[in-house]
């Protein structure tokens, strides 16, 4: 009788505590979304980018060699990750160049051991190269599909599974991977895309879980990416109605966002950042509301060649 009544008494007690921290939490979260948390420095980082040769990847290198860090570029075509670290080093900060194939697992393990007896541990990664072919489901290839998934959310996978080692080495180190709006919500014509996006989610969920369990209790965070449409030349037909509410930014404005996140340690980013509510929102609500919400907006992409 004793033991049970010490049985409860414990269980009670820990649902106090739960309820605290759960209080404590969501009061810090909305004092956040009127002064958000101080952004890290992130001079003297070592900062990987993957498809750097263009877009937000480009603009991404950028601003973080501006704020001082080592910029790796890397991308499939080598000619345009020289021009972005050219691009760098004219305005005086340090980057170089190098040729991966995110979707060849030995392309990147090489790539990776190089960059690390030349330059030390990558202490910033961010998984950005990405496609987005764009058809009605019945209508993509199986070459299509197998290259979506090889790039989109097995590219991710094998980078950060080549990068993060050097990470726990480090005991230091933040992951941002691109998802997609398409990676939270279902998308039309965007089946096999959206299904990578979901994957580049998960993985970062697992992962940051993985990390915060480790006995190690290392200072590695996550930080994922979900942009709506974003004017880099991927998304070719979008689809809105309401441009004031979800509007098409430049890979300027994107990238600042993104490296700002990152440096607040923000484990999620919607780009417009409304989003973030409207999607919590709408998946409190039955099913058939967010179809009817969706219908309202009228946001998607139509079907487009590569």
């Amino acid at each position: 009788m004793i033991l049970q009544l010490y049985a409860v008494t414990i269980i009670l007690f820990d649902i106090c505590v739960l309820l605290f921290r759960i209080i404590y939490h969501v009061c810090l979260s909305i004092y956040r979304c009127f002064i958000p948390p101080p952004m890290r420095s992130v001079e003297g980082e070592i900062v990987l980018v993957t498809g750097a040769g263009h877009g937000i990847g480009r603009e991404i290198s950028y601003i973080y060699a501006r704020l001082g860090a080592k910029i790796v570029c890397t991308d499939l075509n080598l000619e345009t990750a020289t021009e972005t670290a050219s691009e760098i080093r004219k305005h005086g900060g340090q980057a170089w160049a190098y040729k991966c194939d995110v979707s060849d697992r030995h392309s990147v393990e090489q790539t990776a051991d190089i960059i690390k007896r030349s330059l030390g541990n990558v202490t910033i990664l961010v998984n950005n190269a990405g496609i987005m072919p764009c058809h009605p489901f019945l209508s993509w290839n199986a070459k299509q599909i197998d290259q979506c998934v090889d790039i989109n959310v097995k590219g991710c996978l094998w980078v950060t599974r080549a990068f993060l080692p050097g990470m726990i080495e480090e005991k230091h180190g933040h992951i941002v991977s691109m998802s997609s709006i398409a990676g939270m919500v279902g998308c039309k014509n965007l089946v096999p895309y959206c299904a990578s996006k979901y994957g580049v989610v998960g993985m970062m969920e697992a992962l940051h879980e993985e990390i915060r369990q480790d006995s190690r209790k290392l200072d590695i965070n996550f930080t994922t990416v979900s942009p709506f449409v974003v004017n880099t030349g991927l998304c070719k037909k979008p689809t809105v109605r309401f441009p004031s509410f979800t509007p098409i930014l430049g890979p300027e404005a994107a990238a600042e966002a993104i490296v700002a996140s990152q440096r607040r340690n923000e484990r999620l980013l919607f780009i417009p950042r409304h989003f973030f509510y409207v999607w919590k929102w709408t998946r409190a609500l039955p099913f058939a509301v967010d179809d009817v919400i969706k219908d309202f907006f009228k946001t998607g992409l139509e079907p487009h060649d590569d």
